[in-house]
């Protein structure tokens, strides 16, 4: 009994001593800047006024001249509100001087809008800029081509401009993912920094219509969507979210929102009251929003329900700036909160801090055989998708998708969703992963019928290794509406960005 115990004993200390001599994770960090830009398109009908597109981008820099990322449009005046794009983008920033720079580049998507001559959905801009470095942020102007190709009419030659803000973050590998050390260890190391909160919201809102608003409906419009906030401050953040009708009227409506907030705590920080103002742009499903523009006021109330997660409350507006769309909104939804990338926060007791890994998966989505609404035939879909995962433990991650018709002749066919998924620990020599997962939202438009908009979507798949941030992504699934001839099966093929995110929280 003596030697049984005696071997327990040195098996303990062998395994506190191995903990202790597990090397920290080197942090990196991933270069990239945010972007905001105009384009002013020609319609093809010469007695249509333009549609200004106004993009929300991030881009992350491969090397120190070339960029790609992720970009999304949406018009903002003409007579086209709801038209809204997704896509990829690449290009190179050069430096000609200290402050001057050419910025060329190409953006293919994926989107459209109701009644817009926009064929499959298909489409490209590329942009030739001249930049400016400012301190803070960077300017760029000059030219650019829209050419919606599968057999859309519009092509347009325009001008362009942009705004640039750096935004970088610091990451581990994703094998770090799921993986705990003690915050002794980390504070002789780089992650000893202030940590950044960063918030992930699922929420359900009512849109109600003003009497004086110009759009006239008797039932509500159910909204779900999603939302990512990052803070840059203890109590302000940036945000941005993107909502779809499920419910209310034919399917089809979505918008879009970015904006700043403010965070007020109490009651030790299990209470928040957050103020929110967002502007984006808005329409489709039957809903005139005239050019798009829309502004967004928030107020929601915060109650920590369990660890990490809070159960909110909203109640806001939504409305352009002649109140022909005029509505208030009320909803709820659920918050998963972090405290990512240092180890010391506000109210932090933990022994061990946590890596999050996190996945960006761009996709292209083939749906087989997908029954169109007018012409009574079926014909295959394509869509660009983009996928944002983000691991709750070493397994199971939230994830939120949103998609856009780029073949097929749906343009304006898009899909907003958000669910659950697990994945296994990497095999075959540490290069594979399976995962399922089920999503569901709202989808509409493109001559597809969705019902009011709600799908649900589970798919299984897997990912396979081809660098430490980089992994091939094949996939297949089934999509079901409620109410709608969209039941179909689907496959999608892409690539599946990956990193992995300090948690102290």
């Amino acid at each position: 009994m003596k030697n049984l115990i005696l071997v327990i004993l040195l098996l303990n200390v062998s395994i506190v001593l191995s903990q202790e001599q597990k090397e920290i994770p080197l942090k990196k960090s991933q270069f990239g800047f945010a972007q905001l830009d105009f384009l002013s398109v020609k319609m093809p009908d010469p007695e249509e006024k333009n549609m200004t597109l106004t993009g929300i981008h991030y881009n992350v820099m491969l090397n120190k001249y070339s960029y790609a990322g992720v970009g999304l449009y949406g018009a903002v005046s003409g007579e086209r509100g709801g038209f809204f794009g997704l896509g990829i983008n690449a290009g190179i920033k050069q430096n000609i001087t200290n402050h001057l720079f050419v910025d060329a580049g190409l953006h293919f998507g994926g989107g459209g809008g109701a009644l817009t001559p926009d064929g499959g959905g298909a489409y490209i801009i590329p942009h030739a800029n001249l930049g400016y470095h400012f301190k803070p942020f960077d300017v760029t102007l000059g030219y650019s081509y829209i050419n919606f190709f599968d057999y859309g009419k519009i092509k347009s030659h325009q001008f362009n401009a942009a705004i640039q803000i750096p935004l970088s973050f610091d990451y581990a590998d994703f094998t770090e993912n799921g993986n705990d050390y003690s915050i002794e260890g980390l504070k002789e190391t780089a992650w000893n920094q202030p940590s950044n909160r960063f918030g992930l919201f699922v929420h359900f809102d009512n849109l109600s219509f003003d009497e004086n608003s110009q759009f006239k409906q008797n039932t509500t419009i159910r909204l779900a969507g999603f939302e990512i906030q990052s803070y840059f401050r203890k109590n302000w953040f940036y945000f941005i979210k993107a909502d779809g009708a499920y419910s209310g009227i034919p399917s089809g409506y979505m918008d879009v929102f970015v904006g700043p907030g403010y965070h007020l705590s109490m009651n030790k920080n299990r209470t928040n009251i957050l103020a929110k103002f967002g502007v984006g742009a808005g329409g489709g499903g039957g809903v005139d929003t005239k050019g798009g523009f829309l502004i967004n006021p928030d107020i929601s109330l915060e109650q920590k329900v369990l660890k990490n997660i809070y159960l909110t409350v909203n109640k806001g507006f939504m409305l352009n700036f002649d109140k022909s769309f005029n509505a208030s909104t009320f909803g709820f939804g659920l918050k998963y909160l972090e405290d990512i990338n240092g180890i010391s926060s506000e109210g932090n007791t933990k022994a061990t801090a946590e890596f999050k890994g996190v996945e960006v998966i761009i996709a292209e989505e083939i749906y087989f055989n997908v029954q169109r609404m007018y012409g009574k035939h079926t014909q295959n879909m394509n869509q660009i998708s983009v996928e944002f995962n983000f691991f709750l433990n070493k397994n199971i991650y939230a994830a939120g998708q949103t998609s856009f018709a780029n073949f097929g002749n749906a343009g304006a066919y898009a899909e907003g969703t958000v669910g659950l998924g697990v994945e296994t620990n990497r095999f075959f020599d540490e290069t594979t992963t399976v995962f399922a997962q089920i999503l569901g939202g709202a989808a509409g438009g493109g001559d597809i019928n969705t019902g009011e908009g709600f799908v649900i979507k589970p798919s299984t798949g897997l990912n396979f290794k081809v660098s430490d941030k980089l992994n091939l992504h094949a996939a297949v699934g089934y999509v079901k509406t409620h109410g709608g001839d969209l039941n179909n099966t689907f496959v999608n093929f892409g690539i599946n960005y990956n990193f992995s995110l300090l948690s102290a929280r």
